[in-house]
């Protein structure tokens, strides 16, 4: 945590709790008649923040929020952070004994406050005039930057219910900003079911061939001038943001570091998808699961990357039932939003003939990264050795790498193997029986033997 940020955002965000505050107060006094100070809840001037450091004062300057606007976003944070000052909102009517309709707001199963929900704000805000009710509208659209950016959700727990009940949602990641100061880097759970990735090794460790080198430089010159050729060339028009590489080949042949070291080339996260937790034997989960990861990854720096794409993305089937036609239904629908994502996807598999033709069709760049060659293993046998450890006088690498026919991951392994046998020993000579071995327990991973 940034502790000078979180001390700007604490200054100001308290001044800003004190004029919803001041705003909540007024709108109840002018809701029921009572004695005022103000015509209107917008002669309540917000705090001027105009020259405040704080990253809290710079989201709203950013997008250049207005009265409403930024009362909504306030809202939206009083919860997490302030949460008695809602409280009001518990007033009971007494003609009915329950609580007032147009208040809104909903009660936690844990959390004892008041959650507010999109009629909250438009209580707030509006009152009785319909007018400004359906300006409120605008704002909690789908169209406005509130939620093009990722900012707030206006979260629907039941279906057909009105469209302010939805609660009001602040996303995570701007959550963080208002409070530590910094960006939110999501946590792996079951709403979103993705690890962040990243590796310590450099493009110089990557051993592949010269063709899928070709093939890797034409996605960096997309991270590096995709932009300038959508928008300032005005291809905008004419290509989809975004851009989909398909990298499929054996296991341990590079295709998970490739994407890692893509990602640490254009200063991006790499976001690896549990597909585990995103496919369902329930008919409509797949597609809800899926939703929560590009929902969070919409308008990020971010690589996704989906390990063994094929038990996800994988042929369609003839629909000779009611399953086999909502399986094809999802597999549509992953389509499109595989095609709408503005970012970069990363699909790898072991076998493209496992994929869909429809999903291949979408891929902008396909690499194939095979079994490396024996020159190729060889670099990767003598790169993979740590320094502290000392190669048995029988043990030439050249011969082994020309014998065995294993992938970089396998021969990883390997190395892993033979070196705590040296450390077992106290000592740090590899030995050749402990390397043969090693790659025997691989090639029994594979159903093979030496």
């Amino acid at each position: 945590m940034d502790i000078k940020k979180s001390q700007l955002n604490a200054k100001a965000i308290l001044a800003d709790l004190e004029w919803l505050h001041k705003v909540i107060q007024c709108r109840f006094q002018l809701y029921w008649n009572q004695a005022c100070p103000y015509l209107s809840i917008h002669e309540i001037h917000p705090p001027d923040i105009s020259t405040n450091q704080s990253p809290y004062a710079s989201i709203i300057l950013n997008n250049s929020m207005d009265f409403d606007e930024r009362l909504i976003f306030i809202l939206s944070l009083a919860q997490h952070v302030q949460p008695q000052l809602l409280d009001i909102f518990f007033t009971k009517n007494s003609d009915y004994n329950r609580e007032f309709t147009e208040f809104g707001g909903v009660k936690g199963k844990i959390h004892n406050g008041f959650i507010p929900t999109g009629e909250t704000a438009v209580f707030i805000l509006s009152g009785n005039s319909l007018e400004h009710r359906f300006r409120v509208l605008e704002i909690l659209d789908s169209d406005h930057f509130f939620f093009k950016k990722g900012m707030l959700t206006l979260e629907h727990t039941e279906p057909n219910e009105p469209f302010f009940t939805g609660i009001l949602n602040l996303s995570i990641e701007y959550l963080n900003i208002c409070t530590h100061g910094n960006n939110h880097k999501p946590d792996y759970n079951s709403s979103f079911p993705a690890k962040l990735i990243n590796t310590n090794l450099d493009w110089s460790d990557l051993v592949v061939s010269d063709e899928v080198l070709d093939e890797l430089e034409e996605i960096k010159d997309w991270m590096a001038h995709g932009n300038i050729l959508l928008n300032d060339w005005g291809l905008d028009k004419k290509i989809k943001p975004g851009y989909r590489a398909l990298f499929f080949g054996p296991p341990g042949t590079g295709k998970t570091l490739t994407a890692c070291l893509l990602g640490k080339y254009a200063n991006m996260d790499v976001y690896r998808i549990d597909l585990s937790m995103i496919v369902s034997k329930y008919i409509g989960e797949t597609e809800k699961n899926l939703g929560k990861v590009f929902d969070q990854a919409m308008n990020k720096n971010w690589i996704l990357f989906f390990d063994e794409a094929d038990s996800l993305f994988g042929k369609r089937t003839q629909t000779s039932s009611s399953n086999d036609r909502f399986a094809n239904q999802e597999v549509s629908y992953l389509l499109q939003k595989i095609e709408d994502f503005p970012g970069i996807i990363v699909l790898a598999t072991n076998l493209k003939a496992n994929m869909d033709d429809a999903f291949s069709r979408r891929f902008q760049n396909m690499v194939y990264f095979t079994i490396p060659d024996a020159k190729q293993r060889e670099i990767i046998w003598k790169n993979a050795f740590s320094d502290k450890s000392i190669l048995d006088k029988n043990v030439h690498l050249e011969e082994i790498a020309d014998k065995y026919e294993i992938a970089g991951g396998s021969i990883i392994n390997v190395i892993r193997y033979c070196s705590l046998k040296a450390l077992k020993r106290n000592d740090n000579i590899i030995k050749k029986n402990d390397i043969i071995t090693g790659i025997k327990k691989e090639l029994l991973k594979e159903g093979k033997t030496i």
